[in-house]
């Protein structure tokens, strides 16, 4: 049996001559095609060559544009790569006078080396992103074998955001050196693969309590009940996972036994949604994404907000109500940790909407099994014990900085708005 070859003839192989041409200045029209155009028509001594890759990026103005072009494949043998550096340098300096940028031509030492494993998505989120930050986050990322090679920004308010592609280095260490950056510098630090599923999300579920909302909903009904204090050490007790859900959730809602229903609805009219809630609802629904709220909260509070926002699907527990009074009690199934994560894969399998396209908000103990259910999990203002297991985790106080997590910037968030 003939030996397959390593690489497809018709493509530039591992000796053929190969140089870098970097182009920088001032960035104006016709840059690009200028140098393009050189590089399409040599003269008749010079080789033919072929373009082996290309990255282009604009920061304030200022162009930075790499090109690797090799010796073309119809030229045969006999082209040195000394040859074509020649032949480079006299069109580099032909450009640089016709449009006024610097040129530089060298070698670029054979072709790209593959990395190990799948690149990833690193994004870095602060008010501000410090040098620290950065420094901190290169760092960590060449400690595990990364390489970076691109950095885009992807939003500037809220907050600033950058979004760095990172190759060579394994998921799981990745995430670890990062987390210890973050919980250094002050600043968010999420680590996703890249590759299509990130742009595939279709279906997101919040929390209700301290994630779409400041605050949670039955501290303020237990203040109107005279319990505020017992409830909320029940609650932050709960929250940090110490507490089992639903058991703590019953203790709690006993404490209101007798108020009046209309507290319920001055409860919910002095809701205050959390920064950023709106836009990146308003967002995700223009972008085709199912929207919905899975809370440990009230129905007769979750229903009506939910309704309020244009939400596509709701679950929450409800309290009982007779002859208009608080029973102390609850009715139907409760809405716990696991009862989450069931009502996170109802509702995707309603809309036919895969798990790992779904995503999932939220800042208690009681969303670990949501947020680990879902194809992304994010901890947002979380314990340190749901951080820690969550896929990813904000500290800012905007909840559409969701949005940069999933990779869109700040203008395709403005393009959304009607």
């Amino acid at each position: 049996m003939p030996h397959a070859p390593e690489h497809d003839p018709a493509e530039p192989g591992p000796t053929t001559p190969r140089a870098l041409v970097t182009v920088s200045g001032a960035d104006r029209p016709g840059v690009t095609a200028r140098l393009f155009a050189a590089l399409a028509d040599p003269a008749d001594d010079a080789p033919a060559v072929e373009v082996i890759d290309v990255e282009q990026v604009v920061v304030h103005g200022q162009l930075v544009l790499g090109v690797v072009v090799a010796v073309s494949c119809d030229e045969g043998a006999g082209v040195t790569e000394d040859d074509l550096l020649r032949h480079l340098r006299r069109l580099a300096d032909d450009v640089a006078a016709a449009v006024d940028v610097r040129v530089e031509v060298e070698p670029a030492g054979g072709p790209e080396p593959v990395a190990a494993g799948r690149p990833h998505h690193v994004i870095l989120l602060g008010r501000p992103v410090s040098p620290d930050a950065v420094a901190g986050a290169a760092q960590g990322i060449a400690a595990v074998g990364g390489n970076i090679d691109a950095i885009r920004r992807l939003s500037d308010y809220p907050v600033t955001s950058f979004e760095l592609t990172v190759s060579g280095a394994e998921a799981t260490a990745l995430r670890t050196e990062l987390a210890t950056v973050a919980a250094r510098t002050g600043t968010d630090i999420a680590v996703e693969q890249v590759g299509l599923a990130r742009r595939s999300k279709r279906l997101i579920v919040l929390d209700v309590d301290s994630t779409l909302v400041r605050g949670e909903v039955i501290d303020e009904l237990a203040a109107r009940a005279g319990r505020a204090a017992e409830v909320a050490r029940i609650t932050a007790a709960a929250m940090n996972g110490e507490l089992d859900f639903a058991e703590s959730l019953k203790a709690r809602v006993a404490v209101l036994e007798g108020l009046p229903e209309e507290v319920l609805d001055e409860v919910r009219e002095h809701l205050v949604l959390t920064p950023g809630a709106r836009t990146l609802i308003r967002t995700l629904q223009r972008l085709g994404f199912r929207c919905g709220i899975v809370s440990g909260g009230f129905t007769q509070i979750t229903d009506p907000l939910a309704e309020s926002l244009g939400l596509d699907f709701a679950a929450a527990n409800t309290l009982e109500v007779v002859d208009g009074r608080l029973t102390g009690g609850l009715v139907g199934e409760i809405v716990d940790r696991p009862g989450k994560a069931r009502a996170l894969a109802r509702f995707a399998e309603e809309y036919g909407i895969p798990l790992e396209q779904t995503v999932a908000v939220g800042d208690g103990a009681n969303d670990l099994d949501m947020l680990n259910t879902a194809g992304l999990g994010i901890a947002f203002n979380a314990k340190p014990f749901v951080r820690e297991q969550a896929h990813t985790a904000l500290n800012q106080p905007y909840l559409d900085a969701v949005l940069q997590v999933l990779g869109f910037t700040r203008d395709e968030v403005l393009d959304a708005v009607p």
